[in-house]
């Protein structure tokens, strides 16, 4: 074997020029993937770091039916103390989990003394949001960040605070329903104006979770939703089941299934984007095959149309049909090898140097965010393999026609 990988070696530095420019084109289509893959992937990172580290969680765990009807904030599909005291229990006994946060979820109208809107609002306990939901502060584009909110304060949105002309240490006052259908009032003062993102929450404001339970007039514990953050994202999946399995098989005494575990896909329109990024690096990846196997084969196909008369000879000489058939297969073996090293080597080095210059963008108001591209080895593998598996196919037809050529046709072959 050791021989006709010298051998295979030999042939393709006698080809220099075609060796060169197909190696070129195998290191130009490892690069463009690697580059798109780690700057694709450090986008998406980001994007989902913005939308669960500042609203969502990574997960939340709701009584069954209530995100069906989320966009009326039921307040009877509200979580009851023992159902909190159960889910408490799981999370706090995952080594997964790094913090959650229990939630209410209520609309009200929200009331300068002169005019009146509606508003939505998350009622939390700040020190728990903050451990979940930590880039929460930065949202806060006036007003103070330090605690996040006190009792009696309210963070407004940004849209509200504007067409309501309300300011930093304004008060305000709070109207809502409960669910017995009784009327409350409280007054609150303005702790801070929040900036306005898309998606769910990105119109949100929040209420400390006592003020909360006081405006509605609850007697018990009740919690809308817990949101649960975790160690690492990587773990989503697994987390993700094993609530599910834990909490699906809790049901109440009509044998329904009490709560429901969604992830944060599920709950932000983002992912969509995410889903629109993995197809698009499915697409290039498929280029990349592309590109790998016409060039191999075309450079393969030359090679066994140049060497017709070589091939003859070392096959009357009795060199095996099989060890013919290896040799082609080698050659472009070491194609793909060679031109899947030297762009593995580019792109790490591009890589670097992006993440030394620093690039930044603006996404909406989020503005001055660094791209941080990175590969995974796993990726880089996984490319490695597929580039050079399909130059090994690649060169099969050639190698198989050069294999099957009776010597005395190719030693008269002009």
């Amino acid at each position: 074997m050791f021989n006709i990988i010298k051998i295979a070696a030999r042939n393709l530095r006698r080809y220099k020029r075609r060796t060169l420019l197909t190696s070129m084109l195998i290191t130009l289509g490892v690069v463009a993937v690697v580059l798109f893959i780690s700057v694709s992937g450090s986008f998406k990172a980001m994007m989902i770091g913005q939308v669960t580290d500042s609203m969502l969680g990574h997960l939340q765990i709701h009584r069954k039916g209530y995100v069906s009807s989320i966009d009326s904030l039921p307040l009877n599909r509200n979580l009851n103390p023992k159902q909190v005291a159960k889910v408490k229990e799981l999370l706090d006994d995952n080594p997964n989990v790094e913090a959650y946060s229990p939630r209410i979820k209520l609309g009200a109208m929200f009331s300068n003394y002169t005019e009146t809107t509606n508003i939505r609002l998350n009622a939390v306990k700040p020190e728990l949001e903050m451990r979940t939901a930590p880039l929460l502060q930065d949202r806060i584009i006036q007003g103070d960040k330090e605690g996040l909110l006190k009792k009696g304060d309210i963070l407004v949105p940004e849209l509200i605070a504007k067409g309501m002309k309300v300011k930093v240490g304004d008060g305000i006052v709070l109207v809502a329903t409960n669910k017995d259908g009784s009327v409350n009032g409280q007054a609150f003062t303005v702790r801070g104006i929040l900036e306005g993102i898309s998606g769910p929450g990105g119109r949100d404001g929040f209420i400390h979770l006592d003020d909360a339970r006081t405006l509605l007039r609850m007697e018990n514990k009740e919690i809308s939703e817990i949101a649960v953050r975790l160690k690492d994202m990587d773990s989503l999946d697994q987390v993700f089941a094993q609530l599910k399995a834990s909490l699906g098989g809790i049901r109440n005494k009509k044998d329904q299934p009490v709560f429901e575990v969604h992830t944060w896909e599920k709950l932000s329109p983002f992912s969509n984007i995410a889903r629109m990024i993995d197809l698009m690096t499915l697409f290039i990846k498929i280029m990349l095959v592309a590109i790998v196997l016409v060039s191999i084969m075309n450079v393969m196909v030359m090679a066994v149309y140049e060497r017709i008369n070589e091939i003859g000879t070392i096959a009357a000489i009795g060199t095996s049909p099989g060890r013919i058939l290896w040799l082609f297969l080698t050659e472009g073996l070491l194609l793909g090898v060679f031109g899947t090293l030297i762009g593995i080597l580019v792109s790490l080095l591009c890589i670097w140097a992006m993440n030394l210059v620093k690039i930044s963008f603006d996404f909406g108001r989020q503005q001055g965010l660094i791209l941080e591209p990175s590969i995974q080895m796993g990726d880089l593998l996984m490319i490695a393999g597929i580039v050079i598996g399909i130059a090994v196919i690649g060169s099969l037809q050639p190698a198989w026609k050069a294999s099957k050529m009776d010597p005395i046709d190719a030693l008269r072959h002009v």
